[in-house]
């Protein structure tokens, strides 16, 4: 017998469209000044802004298609998009901070001078605007993976335009050209630990694998905590999407319950509990000679 409870997810349509739209603007901006102070740096993080629209709108896309009701075909509907998607932006990411990072390699061995005001000015513009977009995400970056990856590209960005203006500043009294890379390299530094974590949670969820916040061993005392329970196995737990988890358990009873008491029990606790929103529990009794296929070594947990 399995239930659901409701699971509110924030509404952040107005969130990526704004996010978007500011962004789109400041790429424009950002090329058409980096094409006047003929600074190649400009021009190149205009692209990285510009794939990071496009990481905006993968991450849009998916909160759009897990609100998807499900079909005969796609019994969980295309709530998993929201995985994929992060997954996506992970390595995206990922790709830019090694852009980046090379980049500013060769910077030692050939050193540029940030190109003037303009440089900064127009940075300093970008730290503001993917400031406000990250701040946007911050506070559903906390409990879904496809909205931290949107977040974690907007703090990226807003990390790597700070270093820009930093180093053009001291570069501009120090004339030390150094400082630009090492200063990139250091913000690449403390993104990749936060763009790591949320790889290899993509990957995880993407192969089914239980959500970091859910401790297996913790429900599985519970189960056993039940008097009704005499053991338990078929014990599974997975991410539906980036916000929702599902479990199956089959419950081994003396006796088989006679009302829906212990299952709305179960449900709740679930729910309350371990944040499990979809929960599918499967009861069966001691007596007689059923054995149940899956109640053997290999499946138990």
């Amino acid at each position: 017998m399995g239930h659901d409870h409701s699971h509110e997810v924030k509404n952040y349509n107005k969130a990526f469209s704004i996010g978007i739209s500011l962004n789109i603007i400041f790429v424009i901006i950002e090329a058409v000044y980096g094409v006047m102070a003929d600074s190649l740096a400009l021009i190149a993080d205009a692209g990285h802004n510009l794939s990071d629209v496009v990481s905006l709108l993968l991450a849009w896309g998916a909160f759009y298609l897990a609100k998807k009701n499900p079909t005969l075909t796609r019994t969980y509907g295309l709530r998993k998009a929201t995985i994929l998607a992060s997954l996506i932006s992970a390595i995206l990411l990922l790709v830019a901070l090694g852009a980046i990072a090379w980049e500013a390699f060769g910077r030692f061995s050939d050193p540029q001078p940030v190109d003037g005001m303009i440089v900064i000015i127009v940075a300093g513009i970008g730290v503001v605007i993917n400031t406000i977009t990250a701040l946007l995400f911050m506070d559903g970056q906390k409990d879904d993976l496809n909205i931290r990856g949107a977040y974690l590209h907007m703090a990226a960005d807003a990390g790597v335009s700070l270093g820009v203006v930093i180093a053009g500043i001291a570069i501009m009294f120090t004339g030390w050209l150094w400082l630009d890379p090492v200063l990139s390299l250091l913000i690449v530094a403390v993104i990749l630990v936060s763009t790591w974590g949320l790889l290899k949670d993509s990957v995880n969820l993407s192969m089914d694998a239980v959500p970091s916040d859910v401790n297996v061993s913790e429900i599985k005392k519970y189960f056993l905590s039940l008097t009704e329970v005499r053991e338990i196995h078929a014990l599974h737990v997975w991410a539906i999407s980036t916000t929702e988890n599902a479990l199956t358990v089959h419950l081994l009873c003396e006796t088989m319950p006679t009302n829906n008491d212990l299952l709305e029990k179960i449900e709740d606790d679930l729910h309350h509990l371990f944040s499990i929103e979809h929960s599918t529990v499967q009861i069966e009794s001691t007596s007689g000679n059923y054995v149940c296929i899956l109640n053997h070594d290999k499946a138990k947990i």
